[in-house]
């Protein structure tokens, strides 16, 4: 069993983190932070148990300027 690192985005919705994977797509939501990651952090390992995850590069994340009207 090999150990993988993933990215985790989150963002907070009403009084909710919601956290997601980009590299696999689960998403997870906690109270906090930190219930958020080990949320997402469960789904993912369960989401791999019954589809293994091929070989993808690393997400990166960036940053963007846009005008709002």
């Amino acid at each position: 069993m090999a150990t993988r690192t993933f990215t985790a985005v989150l963002h907070k919705e009403d009084d909710l983190y919601v956290a997601e994977c980009p590299e696999v797509g689960t998403v997870s939501q906690g109270a906090t932070i930190e219930e958020a990651l080990a949320n997402l952090k469960e789904a993912t390992e369960l989401y791999l148990e019954e589809s293994p995850l091929r070989e993808v590069g690393r997400s990166f994340v960036t940053t963007f300027d846009t005008t709002v009207l």
